[in-house]
């Protein structure tokens, strides 16, 4: 279906091939995850299957890439939309309509469909989906996650042979990947539909893989059967780290393997201490917080202290107010309800002044990014925070990312783009950081990277809030949890308490060794076995 002959793509100015000399083959029905480190040619490399690389992207391609027949060179992504739907890492960018529903009907209308065929594909993919409920829905009002499963049911609803999705789940809640990933799944077996995804969160989706593809570090790709490529890749998902730190010759690609394993083994974990709780003052104080669009209450009644040296994370579904608040505590959103920092409000200030108060890192971190180098961003953002000459790029190190500085940041991958602007922002050295989604795009070397980060700059005395729906990376990060439904704060506890007794938001260790509160690998130092 999908065939790579001695395949070799080079960006200019680049100092070597992103991909070089790669050679596979993707059958038929296959569900085939793509995986590598931030920045490795995920992105290219499923670019190239559709034709948006070199196409729409530049740089020079050696070789052949031939999907169902046809030379992806000789053909742009427009001509190939018959056979390849591509659904990229932000959807917003790739709607071209402002209704949910005319979204979806859209592709089908290019592709000249008959009114009434399309009419029941609309139906039909709104239910597999599970958005009927937001088919009069403006795309601007959406989440984030309910945004990406539109994107995806447009590329649905047209019928390709083959689906190229990148990181699909990465802006959803667990429950929604979930969902996602087995409307995924079920046509991969039921219609035969070939897809290729990539993913950094690879403990949503190795399990249902047919086969992964790992680009490894120097260009070239490593494609076996999930359990070999893992025992060998340098990507370790949580069910890998688990397997090295046990010393098991086969990594599980489910929970319900691993924890087989270690019923059969007897392997009991030690008992895993509360961190002790954090002191400091009080840096943030929110009291009230109301945000409406219109007769939509996104925020209602929110109380909420962040205090100096503490990392707090809030998890919440899709939808349910978390980037609402923070742009609410950020003080660009209007709200009702009263915000100090440091016995300030950060609304009330202009802009520089607030970013030395507050800082928010938002889901789309692109958004930030106004320079035509990486460089100059850097230099900028020295400039405007007060920072001594390089603290900016040695921040983008840190974070795993080391690009040349006259790169363009839009020619950089997802994950790069938000550890850039997480950088620039960091720079700044606010008490109170606002972090959204910010492990999107990143790879557990650079997810545990952020982590030292985080907790480096909570030691120094720093507030840190972060929503996310990663919950290995919210396992590891701090010891205090917000839970967030319907525009309320629900619940508030420990991360080890939250986290191991929930159905929803567990990581996956906390399934395997239940009911013992085991969160991350790195619990079980001094194991039994």
């Amino acid at each position: 279906m999908i065939t790579f002959e001695h395949v070799s793509i080079t960006y200019p100015d680049a100092r070597r091939p992103v991909l070089d000399d790669v050679s596979f083959e993707i059958a038929e029905g296959d569900l085939c995850l793509v995986i590598g480190a931030t920045g490795s040619g995920k992105s290219t490399l499923l670019g190239a299957i559709n034709g948006l690389v070199p196409h729409f992207t530049g740089g020079t391609l050696s070789g052949r890439v031939v999907v169902d027949g046809r030379d992806t060179a000789r053909f742009r992504p427009r001509e190939l939309a018959d056979v390849v739907g591509y659904v990229g890492q932000d959807p917003l960018r790739g709607f071209v309509t402002d209704v949910v529903e005319d979204e979806i009907a859209y592709g089908m209308e290019q592709l000249g469909i008959a009114p009434a065929a399309m009419r029941k594909r609309v139906e039909e993919t709104l239910d597999l989906m599970g958005i009927a409920d937001l088919r009069s829905r403006p795309l601007v009002e959406l989440s984030g996650g309910q945004q990406q499963r539109v994107a995806i049911a447009a590329v649905l609803a047209a019928r390709p042979e083959v689906l190229v999705l990148d990181e699909p789940t990465s802006a959803l809640d667990p429950t929604a990947a979930q969902d996602v990933l087995s409307a995924i799944t079920t046509l991969v077996h039921e219609v035969a539909l070939t897809v290729v995804l990539a993913e950094h969160r690879l403990e949503r989706v190795m399990h249902a893989a047919d086969t992964i593809a790992w680009i490894t570090p120097a260009g070239t790709v490593d494609l076996g059967l999930p359990a070999d490529v893992l025992a060998r890749s340098t990507i370790t998902p949580p069910l890998a780290a688990l397997a090295r730190e046990l010393g098991w010759d086969r990594v599980p690609l489910s929970v319900r393997e691993a924890r087989r394993r270690v019923l059969a083994d007897d392997i009991r974990p030690p008992v895993v201490a509360e961190p002790a709780p954090v002191h400091g003052e009080p840096v943030l104080v929110a009291s009230g917080i109301d945000v409406r669009y219109g007769d939509l209450v996104a925020v209602r009644s929110v109380d909420l202290e962040l205090r100096a040296g503490e990392v707090t994370t809030l998890l919440g579904r899709n939808g349910c107010g978390k980037s609402s608040l923070l742009w609410a505590l950020q003080g660009a959103l209007t709200h009702a309800g009263e915000v100090r920092v440091d016995g300030r409000d950060p609304a009330g200030l202009p802009a520089a002044q607030a970013r030395r108060l507050v800082t928010l890192v938002p889901q789309t971190a692109a958004d930030l990014l106004y320079a035509p180098s990486v460089g100059e961003e850097c230099e900028l953002a020295d400039r405007e925070s007060a920072a001594a000459p390089g603290t900016t790029a040695g921040l983008l190190r840190r974070l795993g990312v080391d690009v040349e500085p006259s790169r363009d940041p839009r020619d950089l991958s997802e994950g790069q783009r938000l550890a850039l602007v997480l950088a620039i922002q960091l720079s700044a050295e606010p008490p109170v950081l606002l972090l959204d989604e910010p492990t999107r795009g990143l790879d557990y070397s650079a997810k545990a990277d952020l982590t030292a980060i985080v907790r480096e700059l909570a030691s120094a005395g720093m507030a840190v809030l972060i929503s996310t729906h990663d919950v290995e990376f919210a396992a590891g990060v701090g010891r205090r949890t917000l839970l967030m439904a319907d525009g309320e704060l629900i619940a508030e506890g420990t991360t080890l308490d939250l986290l191991a007794s929930s159905v929803a938001y567990a990581p996956q260790l906390a399934k395997v060794f239940a009911p013992s509160p085991v969160l991350t690998a790195a619990d079980l130092a001094g194991v039994s076995r």
